[in-house]
């Protein structure tokens, strides 16, 4: 995910307090007061920005919710247009190639059999298909389908380091909402399952649905594990730690494949 350059705004600062208290002390364990207080503010002052803690509770998970898959989508959208822009350049090149095939027949139509294989040959090259985990769509548009899954881990472990209150706040409290936010978070986790079931299944052909779906699931609750590593001073370090939960997500997916 890209890394915010801008000062975050008040309203920004308060959930981020709300969240950290929350997973710290659970969501009736916290007063407004005390919201209040970690940034600075009375709790009354702090009902400008929020009508309480409900409504904190619920823009913390159904944001992060929503984040998750608009990122992701975002990352999808990159890759297709990085194959668009490469699908325009062998366009380029084809046409020219067009080109000198039609030369080549035109060669071929007058002094014989030379121009027909030269013109035979071009036509040969032309139904190449594609590896194992680069999509095609039949107009010569691929992406890079391992690289996107490797994006979409990413991603997600971007998630996991910087925002384990979040994860830690979901799996306590996610009861308390209301019906209609808790059915909008869902709805919005599925739909981000089902981004990285498509790509997955890209990558691993023979990956039967089902599998790739419990795939996913269980990739998730490998990299939400990260509340439960410890202090952050207590762990390797980011990059480290990063990579480690990259490779394992990696390994389960493919012997998740393997199984198969």
């Amino acid at each position: 995910m890209a890394t915010r350059t801008d000062a975050p705004t008040r309203r920004e600062q308060i959930l981020k307090e709300a969240a950290r208290l929350f997973a710290e002390r659970g969501f009736h364990g916290v007063g407004v007061d005390e919201i209040g207080a970690a940034v600075g503010i009375s709790g009354p002052g702090l009902y400008r920005h929020f009508a309480g803690k409900d409504a904190m509770l619920a823009e913390l998970l159904v944001g992060i919710s929503g984040r998750l898959l608009t990122g992701a989508k975002r990352r999808i959208a990159e890759a297709d247009g990085s194959a668009g822009a490469a699908r325009g350049a062998v366009g380029a090149r084809s046409a020219g190639g067009a080109g000198i095939a039609g030369r080549a027949a035109g060669a071929g139509a007058a002094g014989g059999a030379g121009g027909a294989v030269a013109a035979g040959g071009a036509d040969g090259v032309s139904a190449v298909g594609g590896p194992a985990g680069v999509r095609g769509d039949g107009g010569g548009s691929r992406r890079d389908s391992g690289a996107l899954l490797d994006s979409l881990i990413e991603g997600h472990i971007d998630f996991a380091l910087d925002d384990r209150p979040l994860i830690t706040l979901h799996d306590r409290e996610l009861d308390r909402l209301r019906d209609s936010d808790r059915k909008l978070v869902r709805q919005l986790q599925r739909q981000y399952v089902e981004l990285w079931v498509e790509v997955l299944r890209e990558v691993y052909p023979a990956l039967a649905e089902p599998a790739a779906r419990s795939a996913v699931h269980s990739v998730f609750g490998l990299l939400n594990s990260t509340p439960h590593l410890g202090r952050p001073g207590s762990l390797p370090g980011r990059a480290a730690t990063a990579e480690l939960l990259h490779r394992m997500a990696r390994g389960a997916f493919a012997a998740a494949a393997d199984g198969e």
